[in-house]
């Protein structure tokens, strides 16, 4: 449902890392069940559609999932959290040999053709990288925000470094960053060994100027953990590295919303006014990249952002500003769009939100793929309208 009467969903969370091999999956599995453990109604989308690893580790592989006679389709459920995985809708060793639109349809089916109920979070457990799946559930749905995962060593923290600037040019919040596998702890003797160095995670999160989540221990029994389906957070609750898990899941349930964006997501038909976004609760001192309200009539766009500016945007100027590829060239940004062909009385028939970053729009001349990000909407050149 769009619009007024659509009820607030679940926080959204990507669980994101720069590269492979930092314990990512690991991660949210543990704070995954820590937060149901804290009396939270937690999901589980294991968005890594090509390795996905969440059933293991959550003791449900090989579950196949059934269906509401609604068509939805039931998650598993282990330790308390909701799941929903690729792993589960293939065999063990059958590869997910997808190309890239298979891949965003299933993405949009893990979320919401999912009956998953009432939920406080829901968290995305993303492949490494910053390539097609993270964008796609970027666009796609409103992430509350984002945590970047990384181990100590400076070509992890590097490249976890590229993952938070991806995030912050899509306007996905970046919630904090975890340290993972950070320093050994001898059962023997008690020495800390720093395998990977020490402090990195701390340091970029300083650096960039985003929330240090915390640091998680190496500890052996994280892998027999995840071998046998049970988090360490319910085998080993004592541990450090438990400990650590409790403490980033408990950071992350506290943190809210208040950046003052607009009601997402939404679809609004113009002609009959379906789907009209509800506009944002006012905050003190809004983000002048949040989209605050917005408003459609004849003479043209309204938008309202966060800080208080207002600016009108003409319609066809909207149309002769879209830069997707039909438009402008790819490379040289050229364009290649005519202004002779788009007739002086184009309007706006429908506009839609894309993630938390952008809208779409689409024109009586039938052209609807361009993606018209906040920041290029707030440069367009329109009529400002003074604070009433």
């Amino acid at each position: 449902m769009t619009g007024p009467e659509q009820t607030a969903g679940p926080r959204m969370i990507a669980i994101s890392s720069g590269k492979g091999g930092v314990g990512k999956s690991t991660v949210t599995a543990n704070i995954a069940v820590a937060m149901a453990e804290a009396g939270l109604s937690v999901g589980v989308v294991d968005a890594d559609i090509y390795g996905p690893s969440i059933p293991g580790m959550l003791g449900i592989p090989g579950t196949k999932p059934a269906m509401t006679p609604q068509q939805m389709v039931i998650p598993a459920e282990a330790h308390g959290v909701k799941v929903i995985s690729m792993g589960m809708l293939t065999d063990d060793d059958k590869p997910a040999i997808l190309r890239g639109p298979m891949v965003t349809k299933y993405l949009q089916m893990f979320v919401k053709q999912v009956d998953w109920g009432q939920l406080d979070v829901l968290l995305l457990d993303l492949p490494p990288g910053t390539g097609d799946i993270q964008l796609t559930l970027a666009q796609a749905f409103p992430l509350a925000g984002a945590v970047v995962v990384s181990t100590p060593q400076d070509v992890s923290l590097k490249i976890a470094r590229r993952g938070l600037r991806m995030m912050e040019q899509v306007n996905v919040p970046i919630l904090g960053v975890i340290e993972n596998m950070s320093g050994f702890t001898c059962p023997s003797c008690g020495t800390v060994t720093h395998i990977f160095h020490q402090g990195g995670g701390e340091a970029i999160a300083q650096e960039l100027g985003v929330a240090f989540l915390g640091k998680v221990p190496l500890d052996p029994n994280v892998v027999d953990c995840g071998d046998d389906g049970t988090p360490l957070v319910k085998a080993a609750p004592g541990s450090p590295a438990a400990t650590a898990y409790c403490q980033v899941a408990a950071a992350l349930a506290q943190t809210g919303d208040s950046t003052g964006g607009i009601a997402t997501p939404f679809a609004w038909s113009i002609a009959d006014g379906a789907g009209k976004p509800m506009p944002a609760v006012p905050v003190t001192g809004g983000a002048p990249d949040k989209l605050a309200a917005l408003d459609h009539d004849d003479g043209g766009l309204t938008l309202r952002w966060a800080d208080g500016f207002e600016q009108r945007l003409a319609q066809r100027d909207l149309r002769l500003a879209c830069t997707c590829a039909q438009c402008r060239d790819e490379m040289t940004s050229a364009r290649l769009l005519d202004p002779d062909t788009v007739p002086l009385d184009t309007r706006i028939t429908r506009i839609w939100s894309i993630g938390n970053y952008a809208l779409g729009l689409s024109f009586t001349d039938g052209h609807d793929t361009g993606i018209y990000t906040f920041k290029a909407l707030r440069a367009m050149h329109g009529t400002e309208l003074e604070d009433v």
